[in-house]
């Protein structure tokens, strides 16, 4: 038996069952026995408040005070109720009113995580494995959503980004009310259960400085990034999956000028930025026929149109990034992220992508057109503790021999920190043109 651990009446194979590298402590089944009664009586009273809120056409939704009376109101009654009958019993009625309201409000027992700040995402395989991140580390918790919740849960979620999920389209992106985006695949994709998975973006990282505070660069990095922002550099930020892509991002366009202009495209809206002058464009699914889809493709191009002084898109993946290599080559600033397993990856495979476009495109005009394109590629890492940090600053030189782009690395990561190699971005014609030396800010240390 796991140390801590207790048998499950009633279910087989071994107690606390490792699970993917997780195992779940008696204290959490104890709190999962518990909670089936007061799952019951939620459901009960939330049944009957949107039986109410039908009868009486109500709309919760817009009036956050009206929907905790009505809460209050019906856990009061429904406690008094179960006190002369079979019902389960309600002994707090103040978190049982949090609970029903954050069902008929917000997202049910999803929201006590959704406002958890702590939190950094979270995952449903089944009813009864629902997981949480924290720093990076998976938890499985021991909350349970019935089926019947599950699906009604998704639907709600889905409402306000106007998307659908069913078997014709049986995968789904959308952004919640907050900025959380969500990914969703329902069966038969999935095996028994639907899939959910709900990101967030951490709300305390506006700029290089908070970055900096949290030890993912260092200060003389910070000042470097932000004159290269100042100059007007394109800036490519890469990494694996959970290292802090779009976080990195939302930091570094706080270095933008106030007086300019940013329009971003993304799949999904998740970049949330804190300026004067920003629009903000994402992706459309088709309808029902089939049509009125609208691609990343053409988002860049309409967003073009819009008189940008920065263009940014969330993350390349696809024949995408030819329309955006094509943008910033007649020198529109622009960022973007993209997945890869380091600096020098990442411009070989945004070297590669735009071949997707047809037959037509080629690396012989690919290759060359990154090299003299990119202007700085921050990489980013994980630790097997959860952090996350800059783990290499590479500046292309915009020369390319053969399908090789020649690079210099500004800063790379050693003892334990993000250190300057010295050498000043072999392009320095933007930054000169503002009026700055970064050879002078990448030189201190040594």
């Amino acid at each position: 038996m796991w140390p801590g651990c207790a048998p499950v009446r009633g279910t087989r194979g071994p107690p606390c069952p490792e699970i993917a590298g997780l195992w779940i402590t008696s204290a959490a089944l104890a709190s999962l026995r518990h909670a089936v009664p007061v799952s019951i009586a939620v459901s009960t009273i939330t049944d009957r408040i949107r039986r109410r809120v039908l009868l009486e056409g109500i709309d919760l939704g817009g009036d956050r005070a009206r929907a905790a009376d009505i809460a209050r109101e019906e856990v009061r009654g429904y406690a008094e109720e179960a006190l002369g009958s079979s019902l389960p019993l309600v002994h707090d009625e103040e978190s049982t009113t949090r609970e029903v309201l954050a069902r008929v409000t917000g997202f049910g027992v999803l929201q006590p995580y959704l406002d958890d700040p702590e939190i950094e995402e979270i995952w449903i395989n089944a009813p009864s494995r629902v997981f949480v991140a924290r720093g990076g580390v998976p938890e499985l918790t021991p909350t349970v959503v019935p089926e019947g919740d599950l699906r009604d849960l998704i639907e709600r979620m889905l409402q306000s980004s106007g998307r659908r999920v069913d078997l014709s389209s049986p995968f789904v992106d959308a952004s919640l009310p907050n900025g959380e985006r969500l990914h969703v695949a329902v069966p038969e994709v999935t095996r028994r259960y639907p899939s959910v998975n709900i990101r967030k973006f951490t709300r305390r990282i506006r700029d290089l400085s908070h970055l900096v505070e949290r030890e993912a660069l260092t200060a003389q990095a910070a000042e470097f990034l932000q004159l290269a922002v100042l100059a007007g550099c394109n800036i490519l930020v890469s990494g694996a999956t959970h290292t802090g892509k779009t976080t990195m991002i939302n930091a570094l366009l706080s270095s933008v000028r106030s007086e300019e202009r940013i329009v971003t495209v993304e799949e999904t809206f998740e970049l949330d930025l804190v300026a004067r002058d920003v629009v903000a464009l994402q992706c459309r699914q088709a309808n029902l026929e089939g049509t009125g889809e609208i691609t990343l493709r053409r988002l860049i191009k309409e967003a073009l149109r819009m008189r940008p002084d920065w263009l940014v898109v969330g993350e390349v993946r696809e024949a995408e990034s030819l329309d955006l290599l094509i943008a910033l080559n007649s020198g529109m600033p622009g960022m973007c992220s993209i997945h890869a397993n380091s600096a020098r990856d990442a411009l070989i495979k945004l070297s590669t992508l735009p071949l997707l476009a047809g037959r037509n495109i080629d690396s012989a005009f690919v290759v060359p057109t990154v090299a003299g394109c990119i202007d700085l590629v921050v990489h980013l890492e994980m630790t097997a503790s959860g952090a996350r940090h800059v783990g290499e600053i590479l500046a292309p030189t915009g020369v390319a021999t053969g399908q090789v782009i020649e690079a210099a690395t500004l800063f790379r990561r050693g003892r334990g920190q993000l250190e300057s190699t010295g050498s000043p971005p072999p392009r320095i014609a933007k930054y000169e043109a503002h009026g700055f030396d970064p050879a002078r800010i990448l030189r201190r240390s040594l």
